[in-house]
């Protein structure tokens, strides 16, 4: 579709049913408005051109904190932020992405070799992806893209998990008719981040962006994981779900999330066992003296708190697809004392007097009392919270965290519905 063709849907209105989906009734304008400005980006780019639009949203992890990792459950929804794309094609190998703020990133997908030079670069990322789509026989194709994306880098919603599966939906929808399942999209960014850029993620993050909507994963094979979708609408049963930004410094604690599923494997191998979804918790609970001695108290508590937020994933479900949102937030703020208690992830162990997470839990639950619910959100030891506030209180609540963690550090949420998709072609 040429530029003026799109530019006239969307400012008379006739995507703003879609919209309203992806991102909820407010702000349709500005969202009109980024829409077409990612449009006029991609002309002044790249000249006049048949122009598709995509859009790939983030992610909120809902429940089962550091389980994914020894091959547990995990509660996950898509939200209303996203990383949207024009695309059009070059009719070669060529692949170029303008994202906004970052230099473009061009690739030659005729080389589909890792390269060691791009470790940890989105060119690796882009290289990955089409390796895979050309291993399992997927047609491939060039293809030049601006994007902009309004999920918070470095906020724990999976701006990179965004950037996988975009790309990923661009090479299934244009070239491959679209036959690419999600899960196997997901498992595509997952490939590319774990080979070709560097990084040994799960795949919760990918799955969820993928999907659409709220799911619950059991990765108990990792190689099939079971995906369980359901539907709700948190701010419709009364509660405005939000994450806030506590601040803090991600550098250097890769020791730190890397010990977590590390200590959790090492209460495994005591009983001969990779991980720990492989060992019955009865029989940690019988061998705590032995397990203090091999592999210390700190693992045995991670341990437990991965067999009990697993458990609580089918808890929260349950709750959900029996719309009792009290018995969701209760489970929630289980998930979140654990988080803090056992898992131990609110701050790092080397730096106590760095206490973010700590600070804004402890803020949250003197402004909610009985009614709502907060947890570490993610990987934790610095960065986000999540909460869910009463309806009728959460502009008090934005207002209230901004006084400690500084203007634009609340960012309201709402589950979208709709997965990783093309809007328009």
């Amino acid at each position: 579709m040429k530029k003026s063709e799109i530019l006239n849907q969307v400012e008379n209105g006739k995507l703003n049913p879609l919209f309203e989906e992806l991102y909820g009734p407010e702000d349709l304008d500005w969202q009109k408005n980024r829409w077409g400005d990612l449009v006029k980006k991609h002309e002044a780019l790249y000249g006049e051109q048949d122009i598709r639009l995509f859009s790939t949203p983030g992610r909120t992890e809902l429940g089962g904190n550091h389980t994914d990792h020894n091959r547990g459950r995990v509660l996950a929804g898509s939200i209303n932020l996203d990383t949207i794309a024009a695309v059009s094609l070059t009719g070669d190998d060529n692949i170029t992405i303008d994202s906004e703020g970052y230099p473009p990133v061009r690739v030659d997908i005729s080389d589909l070799w890792v390269h060691e030079d791009e470790k940890g670069k989105t060119e690796a990322l882009v290289r990955g992806i089409a390796a895979y789509f050309k291993e399992r026989g997927f047609a491939l194709g060039g293809f030049r893209a601006n994007t902009t994306s309004s999920v918070l880098k470095g906020s724990g919603l999976s701006s990179s998990a965004a950037l996988e599966v975009l790309i990923g939906t661009i090479f299934s929808t244009i070239f491959n008719d679209n036959l690419v399942s999600s899960t196997e999209i997901a498992r595509i960014g997952q490939f590319a981040e774990n080979h070709y850029f560097g990084k040994p993620c799960g795949l919760m993050d990918q799955i969820a962006c993928a999907n659409g909507g709220i799911v619950a994963i059991d990765f108990k094979d990792p190689e099939k994981p079971v995906i369980s979708p359901v539907k709700y609408d948190f701010h419709r049963a009364g509660y405005s779900l939000m994450v806030v930004d506590t601040g803090g410094n991600h550098a250097d604690l890769t020791p730190e999330y890397a010990a977590i599923p590390d200590e959790m494997r090492s209460v495994a191998a005591v009983f001969g066992q990779e991980v720990c979804r492989d060992v019955e918790e009865k029989r940690v609970l019988e061998s705590i003296s032995e397990l203090r001695t091999k592999t210390g108290d700190r693992a045995i508590l991670r341990s437990l708190h991965f067999y009990n937020d697993n458990k609580r994933v089918l808890a929260m479900l349950k709750a959900l697809r029996s719309n009792q949102i009290d018995e969701y937030l209760t489970q929630v703020n289980r998930s979140g004392h654990s988080s803090f208690c056992f898992l131990q992830n609110a701050y790092p162990g080397k730096a106590p007097r760095e206490q973010g997470i700590s600070l804004a839990l402890a803020l949250t639950e003197e402004f909610l009392g009985e009614n709502g619910a907060c947890r570490v959100h993610g990987g934790g030891f610095a960065g986000t919270i999540q909460t869910y506030v009463p309806n009728k209180k959460a502009e008090l609540y934005q207002n209230y965290m901004s006084t400690f963690f500084g203007e634009g550090s609340v960012t309201p949420l709402r589950i979208r519905p709709l997965p990783s998709m093309q809007i328009l072609e």
